[in-house]
């Protein structure tokens, strides 16, 4: 689910924002019961996202960050059955000045990802690789939307 580093990488930052991050809260997702089907876990999801923010170079592991990003992982979509599997991941994130308690940024960010016979023959794995492609495009997404962030010293907007 994490997005590689060279993908994070590829999208330029505030300064303000750079190494200035902490993952503040990760809410929601549903952990996998082997009887039944694979899900996005909550704790999957917080570590990807971690992770990812860390390859952005976003992170501040002093726990002195200016900023805290919020994530809430609202619903996966699934289908039951299928040769190809879509699965559709919406995820609230808000973008909190830690200063202030002002709410910078709250967006919504649904993606779709499609794991086809290509990709696993199996269907129970091929729905894993669609959980794992939705959850990792919907934090690139958030990472693409980070990067048109615009955040001065006493001015905050979002480039258009």
């Amino acid at each position: 689910m994490t997005v590689a580093e060279s993908q994070a990488r590829a999208n330029t930052y505030a300064p303000a924002l750079q190494e200035n991050l902490q993952l503040a809260e990760v809410k929601g997702g549903q952990e996998t019961n082997p009887m039944w089907t694979s899900e996005i876990g909550g704790a999957d999801f917080q570590a990807a996202l971690q992770q990812s923010l860390g390859n952005a170079g976003l992170l501040d592991n002093s726990g002195k960050a200016p900023y805290s990003l919020r994530a809430n992982l609202l619903r996966v979509d699934q289908p039951l059955f299928g040769l190809d599997f879509k699965v559709t991941s919406e995820v609230e994130y808000s973008l909190i000045d830690n200063a202030t308690g002002q709410e910078i940024l709250r967006e919504t960010v649904r993606t779709p990802f499609t794991a086809g016979v290509g990709d696993a023959f199996v269907a129970v794995t091929r729905l894993r690789l669609a959980n794992e492609g939705s959850a990792r495009e919907n934090i690139s997404a958030l990472l693409k939307r980070l990067a048109t962030l615009n955040i001065e010293a006493k001015q905050v907007s979002l480039s258009q």
